[in-house]
C-alpha cells in the first residue's frame, strides 16, 4: 500500500461520514490510566479526517492536525470550523512549526507508515521540555459479542477475500527512542467496543485499508464490495445490531531533553 492510498475524496468522505468516534474512547480509557491531563497546545499526526484531533481537543485548548492527504485535510476543516482547530497537509516527518511548540502529540494508527528516526527527530525540536507523546492504534478483531458467526465470518471468508496489506509492524522499546531524546513511560493494550447495524458496518468496512486496496488497485468494484458484504453479513446480523469488539495499544512517551 502506497502512501496515496487514502488521498481520494471517497476515502476522505467516508472517514468523515462512517468511522465511528472511537478515539474519544481511547482518551478517555488512557485518563483513567493517568497518562493524560490537561494541556495548552497538540498535534495530531496522521489527522485523517478529524476525529483523532477532536479527541486529543478534549484534553487541549488549541489542537493542530496534520495528514499527508489534501483530501483528508480538506474534510476536516470542513467539519472543525472552528478557531480551536487548526488543519494542514504535511508528511509526518516534515511537520514545520516553531520550537517548543506543543505539549501534546498524538499519533492514531499511522506509525506503521513512517520513518521512525525522522519522525522523532523533527518531534523532538517542535515539543516542549516534559512534553507527551501518545501512539496508539486499535483495529477490528474477529469478535463481536455473542456472535460466533462473525468470528467464523472473518476468518473464513473476510480475510480470504481481502487479505491484509503488508506493513511494519514493530514494537518501539526505550533503545529505540532513546536517542531521539524520548523516554517509554507506559504501554498497554486495551479493547473498546461499538455496535453496528448491518448497513453502518459494511459502510466502514468499506473504507478499511485491505479492501481500499482491491478498489484502487482495480480488483473489484465498490458495487460489487459492497454487495458481497450485503450477502455474507445477513446471516451473521440479522435484524439486529452488533458489538464489533476492537484490539488496541497505547504508548505513552516522554520528551526528556
Amino acid at each position: 500500500m502506497n502512501e496515496n492510498s487514502f488521498d481520494e475524496k471517497r476515502i476522505a468522505e467516508g472517514y468523515a461520514k462512517d468511522r465511528p468516534y472511537l478515539h474519544g474512547q481511547v482518551i478517555e480509557l488512557l485518563g483513567k490510566e493517568q497518562v493524560t491531563q490537561h494541556f495548552q497546545r497538540g498535534l495530531d499526526v496522521g489527522c485523517g479526517a478529524g476525529l483523532s484531533t477532536k479527541a486529543l481537543k478534549s484534553i487541549c485548548d488549541k489542537v493542530t492536525g496534520t495528514d499527508i492527504s489534501m483530501e483528508m485535510v480538506k474534510a476536516a476543516q470542513s467539519i472543525y470550523d472552528d478557531s480551536a482547530y487548526e488543519f494542514l497537509q504535511s508528511r509526518a516527518e516534515q511537520i514545520i512549526a516553531p520550537a517548543d511548540t506543543f505539549d501534546i502529540v498524538t499519533a492514531s494508527g499511522m506509525i506503521n507508515w513512517v520513518d521512525r528516526a525522522a519522525f522523532l527527530d523533527a518531534l523532538k525540536v517542535m515539543m516542549r521540555a516534559q512534553g507527551v507523546l501518545l501512539i496508539y492504534d486499535f483495529w477490528i478483531s474477529d469478535q463481536m459479542r455473542g456472535c460466533d458467526a462473525y468470528t467464523d465470518w472473518y476468518n473464513r471468508e473476510y480475510l480470504i477475500q481481502f487479505p491484509k496489506p503488508p506493513r511494519r509492524e514493530e514494537i518501539w522499546g526505550d533503545e529505540d527512542i532513546a536517542p531521539y531524546g524520548f523516554g517509554m513511560e507506559k504501554q498497554i493494550t486495551f479493547q473498546i467496543t461499538c455496535d453496528f447495524s448491518l448497513e453502518a458496518f459494511i459502510r466502514f468496512m468499506m473504507i478499511q485499508s485491505n479492501v481500499n486496496v482491491q478498489i484502487t488497485e482495480g480488483k473489484k468494484t465498490q458495487e460489487d464490495i459492497y454487495r458481497w458484504f450485503e450477502e455474507t453479513l445477513a446471516p451473521v446480523f440479522g435484524d439486529r445490531e452488533q458489538t464489533l469488539v476492537f484490539q488496541g495499544y497505547a504508548w505513552f512517551l516522554r520528551k526528556l531533553l
